[in-house]
């Protein structure tokens, strides 16, 4: 399986790689992706790629961050996208999700007292949807535990 890991800089970008164990990376082929390119010097084993960082109120940027990032899911066609946000990540579940590919979006734990605007969104598209927070867990968005604990 071919797993497209996707995240923000920051936090963001911090919590992906906390998850890089639950990859499976001994039998599943893991690309990275964030809005740092420098962040490449933090998974030199992987693949890494690059894409303009963006957000609803930047229009021009945030239209140029949804080409990069559909080029790059129609690139790569993974089998599966895991993001830990912000906005590049949900423009890939949406890329992904037109193509049939299976989207998991886990809001950042720094969205203690409500869920970001991305993974509100998120929780329609992508086919999992978790919060690191037991409080703001319904019956569409789950809590398994915080990535940072």
């Amino acid at each position: 399986m071919k797993i497209l890991a996707f995240a923000s800089a920051g936090g963001h970008w911090v919590q992906l790689l906390r998850l890089i164990p639950s990859f499976g990376i001994d039998k599943n082929e893991v690309v990275f992706a964030s809005t740092n390119k420098s962040y490449y010097q933090s998974v030199l084993s992987y693949d890494f790629f690059h894409v303009t960082d963006a957000n609803r109120k930047s229009r021009i940027k945030f239209c140029k961050m949804f080409i990069e990032t559909a080029n790059l899911v129609t690139k790569l066609r993974p089998d599966l996208i895991i993001t830990t946000g912000a906005a590049p990540g949900l423009v890939a579940i949406f890329c992904a999700k037109l193509m049939g590919c299976k989207a998991v979006w886990i809001d950042s734990v720094a969205n203690v007292d409500k869920l970001s605007l991305s993974g509100k969104i998120a929780s329609f598209v992508a086919d999992r949807t978790y919060t690191q927070w037991p409080h703001l867990a319904t019956s569409k968005i789950m809590y398994k535990g915080s990535i940072l604990s």
